[in-house]
């Protein structure tokens, strides 16, 4: 058995769950997610019988007086062939830290893990009633732009480098409507910002729809997934959200808008191998 944790945000340990799931999938190993166990619990796999408060218990203080083995993923340079040595020694382990990374495994096992990670319907159903209801208002669904506004910690992740203002976010908006000329574009906003208004964003975009349905974090991240295409800065947030569908993603490396071509808008299997 091998059980999974991370002490980072939802999307963060889902990647970080995925990886050692498809892992354990090849090498025919169960992975319980610790903390999907008793946090996040929004998805398909927290029903399921391995995720439950008990097993994560059970390994918690396992491998806290040493009768569980650990293989930490912590750091970027850690000895990752070393690591699955371990994990291969071991029947029983858990296997912690933000860095392991089976990119191959992952996409093998994709289909898999988002069934895994589908979303529950209380959280789904009453988000594509909203999005539909904003479209019937407008008059046409036409084209839906997710965009991730990312502020909050981003003030001070990477010394704020990725911490964008409104008209940053207008600019790639407004410049996304040019490559499409003549055509509807729905925009909805998701964001961990209050102070985020679809006035202020309608009022800088005046040639697209702006909404904003203040949903919670499951409930955005659907939304996005529900999207054709998603742009926002580096962040795993807008990037499971592209995960589940393959939508084209253009990652806000910088806030010069002119940067954004329609050859940026690059899949998940690109992305998330230059996560940030």
């Amino acid at each position: 058995m091998i059980f999974a944790r991370d002490k980072s945000q939802m999307c963060n340990n889902l990647l970080q769950y995925a990886h050692v799931y498809a892992w354990g999938r090849e090498h025919g190993r169960k992975v319980i997610s610790m903390r999907f166990s008793y946090k996040f619990r929004y998805f398909r796999i927290c029903h399921t019988p391995l995720t439950g408060l008990g097993w994560y218990l059970l390994a918690k203080y396992a491998a806290a007086i040493g009768l569980l083995p650990t293989a930490s993923f912590k750091h970027s340079d850690c000895d990752h062939k070393a690591l699955e040595r371990k994990m291969l020694r071991h029947r029983h382990i858990v296997v912690s830290g933000w860095n392991v990374r089976f990119y191959d495994l992952f996409l093998k096992y994709r289909k898999e893990i988002c069934d895994l990670f589908q979303i529950d319907d209380q959280f789904t159903e009453p988000v594509m009633a909203k999005m539909q209801e904003t479209e019937r208002k407008v008059g046409e669904r036409g084209i839906r732009l997710g965009v991730h506004v990312r502020r909050g910690d981003y003030a001070q992740w990477k010394d704020g480098k990725y911490f964008y203002d409104d008209e940053t976010y207008a600019r790639h908006i407004n410049r996304f409507a040019g490559f499409h000329p003549n055509k509807t574009i729905n925009v909805y906003l998701s964001t961990n910002d209050p102070s985020v208004s679809a006035e202020r964003f309608q009022q800088l975009c005046p040639k697209v729809s702006v909404h904003h349905l203040q949903g919670s974090a499951p409930e955005d991240l659907f939304m996005l997934s529900a999207c054709d295409y998603l742009i926002g800065p580096p962040s795993t947030f807008s990037l499971v959200a592209a995960m589940y569908r393959d939508l084209p993603l253009f990652r806000i490396d910088t806030p010069d808008s002119s940067k954004m071509t329609p050859e940026g808008f690059r899949l998940f299997d690109d992305w998330f191998r230059r996560i940030v």
